[in-house]
């Protein structure tokens, strides 16, 4: 906010120069001593209007990048001191054979890693169990057990890279395997940097992969707040996932509106846990979508910066400024990539990700030109990733911080899709929060219809999908591509490790530690530190599962007829 309404922006510049913007530089240089065009044209940091300008409406809507209310970016220096973190979603058959892709992309220059894990981990199964038949390392690598965890970063000091992953429902287990591959590594959970997606509510919206019911699964979210505060303050203890609630047919608004609205009931849930607002909210994160409409995409990713800000500290009371300050990462829009003329994807992509990085996202994955039709291959993945290289480095658009500010359309759209996700958000608060709202079947209803919306104007031709409504050409383009399969034999391979692992353990501490956790998991104590314990002795993820399974039940959603 504007302390001073006497002062003109030009001063307010000047004063955000000499404070926040200098206690940055002293620490963290920008990249280059100066940035010009490339017919050296100089490039100011920052851009105001003109003068005669509003300077308190100004500071109420936008302000300076890395202050209140974050509408121009979460750092003072953005993308001038250091790039957005390129981090490749990645994740298939092995532990061994996707460590190797980390491995390839690593060398390619990619900044962070991120991990994809196959159905059976993401619901708490073991790869030798029945319900796991034929799913073993499909859609993401196959990690059952603390071994599988030490193979998939063998090699990679986890103190030099930071790793996300793509888990929701046994997020605590995969993340204390994660803590126990650092130790392991001689490396304590101080150092370790990364995040957990733990979003369960987007699970029960638009995604599948729960386990638990709502109460249960609350419990180990907080759970997993409290103890990283303590244990492991830079990891990001949540990614609050707008991507698929974007990707199961939401508006942008919607994205916006249902994904704060998960924001608020963690955050209302880790203070009913008795944790303070500004001991956990520094460490939450989330995940936005890049959709097609360009120019809506970058408003929406300000838009949502200023409503969480303003969220944050007029409805939780937060007052340590990064508690305010939504830090997020952005995938381009997997629904929008088409089998046909898949090498059209690579500009759908590119647009995308000139929104992400235009609309200011901490880091930043590129979908491959073939995720329409399998996993991405090596080949696909490098051009994904050189996607971001060339934005970062040859576009010119990270040289000055959020450089469509201004603009009349940006900025009315902006505070449109600011308006409508406030008007959600105040529907949800009336049906009791977004789980009430969840449970009403509220959430689900509105995107439902809005997809349905979308796809009959596809249909009618009133939407164009490029080489699927019009502009068909030849069909068989897919076929030249090369497909990356992945060997059924490798379930077999997983039974065996598996196996391996429940012959040579030690069956006492096994026992002791499963007992204890029964007895635990019908208390409020922690979970967090048994389940390190828990892994560090071989137990399997199923097998802590299976114990939860037991003391939480099971979520069945309602089927309404």
């Amino acid at each position: 906010m504007n302390d001073n309404p006497n002062k003109d922006l030009h001063q307010l510049k000047l004063d955000w120069e000499a404070t926040a913007l200098k206690k940055v530089l002293d620490r963290f240089p920008e990249r280059k001593d100066t940035f010009t065009t490339s017919s050296n044209q100089p490039l100011d940091r920052v851009y105001l209007p003109q003068n005669g300008a509003d300077a308190a409406h100004y500071m109420e809507q936008l302000g300076f990048p890395g202050q209140y209310p974050y509408t121009r970016g979460v750092q003072p220096t953005m993308y001038r001191g250091r790039f957005w973190t390129m981090r490749q979603y990645a994740g298939y058959a092995t532990a061994e054979e996707t460590n190797a892709r980390y491995r390839f992309l690593l060398e390619r220059g990619q900044t962070g890693l991120s991990v994809a894990f196959d159905l059976p981990t993401q619901i708490g199964y073991d790869s030798d169990d029945p319900m796991a038949l034929g799913e073993v390392g499909k859609v993401g690598v196959s990690i059952p057990s603390l071994r599988d965890m030490a193979r998939l970063f063998a090699g990679i000091p986890l103190d030099q890279v930071s790793t996300s992953m793509t888990i929701n429902a046994p997020a605590t287990i995969l993340l204390a395997m994660y803590i126990a591959v650092g130790k392991q590594q001689g490396i304590e959970p101080a150092r370790l940097r990364g995040t957990v997606q733990n979003d369960i509510l987007k699970e029960y919206i638009a995604r599948g992969t729960y386990i638990f019911p709502p109460r249960p699964s609350m419990r180990l979210i907080t759970d997993l707040f409290a103890y990283c505060a303590r244990e492991v303050p830079k990891w990001n203890t949540i990614s609050i996932s707008g991507y698929h609630i974007r990707e199961a047919g939401s508006t942008a608004v919607q994205e916006v509106a249902f994904t704060l609205a998960n924001g608020i009931a963690y955050v209302q849930a880790a203070l009913d846990a008795g944790l303070d607002v500004d001991d956990f909210a520094p460490r939450l994160s989330f995940f936005f979508n890049a959709h097609n409409h360009f120019l809506e995409e970058v408003a929406k990713f300000r838009a949502a910066r200023r409503l969480w800000a303003r969220i944050m500290r007029e409805r939780f009371g937060a007052s340590n400024p990064k508690s305010m300050a939504l830090k997020f990462h952005t995938q381009t829009g997997g629904s929008t990539l088409t089998a046909q003329q898949p090498a059209n994807n690579v500009v759908r992509v590119t647009l995308q990700a000139l929104s992400a990085v235009l609309g200011g996202t901490q880091s930043l994955h590129t979908n491959s030109m073939d995720e329409a039709l399998a996993l991405p291959t090596e080949h696909a993945v490098e051009v994904a990733l050189r996607t971001q290289q060339i934005i970062a480095y040859e576009s010119g658009v990270a040289d000055t911080i959020d450089p469509l500010a201004g603009s009349y359309l940006i900025e009315h759209l902006t505070d449109s899709i600011e308006a409508g996700a406030c008007e959600y958000i105040e529907r949800i608060d009336a049906l009791g929060g977004a789980l009430a709202a969840i449970e009403a079947g509220f959430v689900q209803g509105e995107i439902n219809d809005a997809a349905y919306a979308y796809q009959r104007a596809v249909e009618a031709g009133e939407s164009i999908v490029v080489s699927v409504n019009k502009f068909a050409g030849d069909e068989s383009a897919a076929d030249h591509l090369d497909i990356l399969q992945v060997d059924p034999a490798i379930e077999t391979g997983q039974r065996e490790k598996l196996a391996a692992i429940r012959a040579e353990r030690d069956h006492t501490r096994v026992t002791e530690l499963l007992n204890h956790l029964d007895t635990a998991a019908r208390g409020d104590d922690n979970l967090m530190p048994l389940f390190i314990d828990c892994v560090e002795a071989d137990i399997t993820l199923g097998e802590i599962c299976g114990v939860l399974r037991q003391v939480f039940g099971e979520y069945r959603p309602q089927v309404t007829v």
